[in-house]
């Protein structure tokens, strides 16, 4: 294959990456909102569509092995390719947490802690992943290394929200074991909502790591 045709069929990788977010971004949008609204239909849509993301991991993981396999590649295609591989697993995994909050808008019942914003922390994930993606697209390493920075804020925001449920908990006062279980469902759920959006902002970082090695061969961020 010549180079050039080799050179499109990255570009091609590339697009097609950028798709791949643009889908996962928006299950997880649309996972937010169920939670938000108790919109077990809106939920029951994310939870189906879990199958259209695997798909597209699955092509997009048979091009980098065609693409590995059509020609030796540069030091730099070789990254390229490979960073996109570990990208397109963070993507496939973001979107497999999204499922979760389709899960927990059908076991939801209660907003017993509005003092969790858990909007807030979608909205600042959300943000990451697009500002990842974008740095990939971009090759720009700069963006990368501030993502890495912002990721602190995400887990703070984590930090302060399960302080502010476990509190509650401790404090409230319970009148009947059937009170008890409910309030325990309810906080198990709240916290495993927060924990998934952590991972979501672990995984946008994981993106930007993805590119700075790529880019500038530079593994900093990897961890």
């Amino acid at each position: 294959m010549a180079r050039k045709s080799y050179q499109e069929k990255l570009t091609e990788l590339r697009g097609d990456v950028l798709y791949m977010s643009e889908v996962v971004m928006e299950r997880l949008r649309m996972g937010l909102s169920a939670l938000e609204q108790k919109d077990t239909e809106l939920a029951t849509q994310v939870m189906e569509g879990d199958s259209e993301v695997n798909e597209l991991y699955l092509d997009l993981e048979q091009e980098c092995i065609e693409l590995l396999a059509l020609q030796q590649p540069v030091a730099s295609d070789l990254r390229f390719i490979a960073s996109t591989f570990k990208i397109i697993t963070d993507l496939e995994r973001i979107g497999d947490l999204a499922v979760n909050l389709g899960e927990y808008t059908h076991e939801a019942k209660h907003d017993r802690f509005p003092d969790v914003d858990v909007q807030a922390m979608g909205e600042l994930t959300l943000e990451m992943i697009e500002d990842a993606m974008l740095a990939y697209d971009e090759e720009d390493t700069d963006a990368c290394r501030e993502l890495a920075e912002r990721d602190d804020n995400v887990d703070q925001f984590a930090e302060r929200a399960s302080g502010v449920v476990v509190r509650d908990l401790i404090e409230r006062e319970l009148d009947s074991p059937d009170e008890v279980e409910q309030i325990l469902q309810d906080v198990s759920r709240l916290l495993l909502t927060i924990r998934d959006l952590e991972r979501v902002g672990d995984h946008a970082v994981n993106i930007a790591a993805r590119t700075l090695y790529m880019v500038e061969n530079d593994d900093e961020l990897i961890y």
